[in-house]
């Protein structure tokens, strides 16, 4: 009789946390696209890839790739694409399993990343790049690609590990899990959860992120099948083994660095020694986190048109 109820109220529990996932879904909506641009799709390995594009498509190509991380998506962007487009033919795709890109339910990783930026450059003739965080490593191992021929590369706070190392399999196998893992994903992209992320990580001054993008931020984590990259990326499984130093001075196109001063994951100590073991020019931001193009979009955009 006590398992009959025990079972009667696991059942109940699963059935509150599913009746509430489905009720957060409803809430967020249908994403809209977070750059005010022509949006367009790129076919790949059977998924429809979003990507905005902004300027003269007859203006020198610059890929922006956003970083990987749980609320990720080309309005990274936002605050200095319409800038970059007055000069240059601006493209920013959503990468697989984020923003208005496809998500569907698999097993997310570097390996499959690094194969998407590699493909998705080969589209174009010697683009420049502006590449944020993990993008930055997945661009690194693209070059070795004899598709992919680079006019420039910017690379902002770039890391090979967004995770922990080894990657956690257990971990990215509980957020993919029906009930459990449903749970567990919504505690983690709850507002709150964002907010703190924003204030600790990601910008120097929290006042920099409006309401608005936290509520884009919410909406983009709540889209169906949401959860998935996320899970490989909180677990470990989008880390890089790629030895970015050695890789970034191997590449044949100029290469800048930017880092915000007040950057804790990584620190700015250790751009400033990825950049000297990639004979890389390094700017640096002050008070600025990950994000310097967002805190200081007028300043970044100066930066890159002095890079590419």
């Amino acid at each position: 009789m006590k398992l009959r109820r025990i079972g009667t109220a696991l059942a109940g529990l699963a059935g509150g946390i599913v009746a509430g996932d489905r009720l957060l879904r409803d809430a967020a909506g249908e994403l809209e696209p977070a750059l005010d641009a022509t949006e367009r799709t790129y076919r790949w390995r059977g998924m429809d890839v979003a990507y905005a594009e902004l300027g003269d498509p007859a203006d020198p190509t610059l890929v922006c790739l956003h970083g990987i991380n749980a609320a990720g998506s080309s309005g990274e962007f936002r605050a200095v694409a319409d800038a970059l487009a007055e000069t240059h033919h601006v493209v920013a795709p959503d990468y697989p399993g984020f923003g208005r890109s496809d998500r569907p339910p698999l097993r997310y990783s570097a390996a499959l990343y690094e194969d998407f930026v590699a493909d998705f450059l080969a589209e174009y003739e010697s683009p420049a790049v502006v590449a944020s965080s993990l993008s930055g490593a997945y661009v690194a191992r693209a070059v070795d690609d004899d598709r992919v021929t680079l006019d420039s590369l910017v690379a902002v706070c770039p890391t090979t590990r967004g995770g922990p190392h080894p990657p956690k399999t257990w971990l990215r196998e509980l957020l993919r899990a029906p009930v459990v893992g449903t749970a567990c994903f919504d505690a983690l992209v709850s507002k709150p959860s964002i907010r703190y992320f924003n204030a600790d990580h990601a910008y120097a001054d929290p006042a920099a992120v409006s309401d608005a993008w936290t509520d884009y931020q919410w909406r983009t984590t709540h889209q169906p099948n949401a959860r998935f990259a996320v899970a490989s990326f909180v677990a470990g499984h989008c880390n890089s083994d790629l030895d970015l130093g050695a890789a970034l001075l191997d590449c044949d196109a100029p290469v800048t660095i930017v880092w915000g001063r007040d950057a804790t994951l990584p620190p700015l100590a250790t751009g400033r020694e990825l950049a000297d073991e990639a004979g890389a020019r390094l700017v640096v931001f002050d008070h600025a986190k990950l994000l310097p193009h967002v805190e200081y979009p007028d300043a970044f955009v100066d930066a890159v048109r002095e890079a590419i």
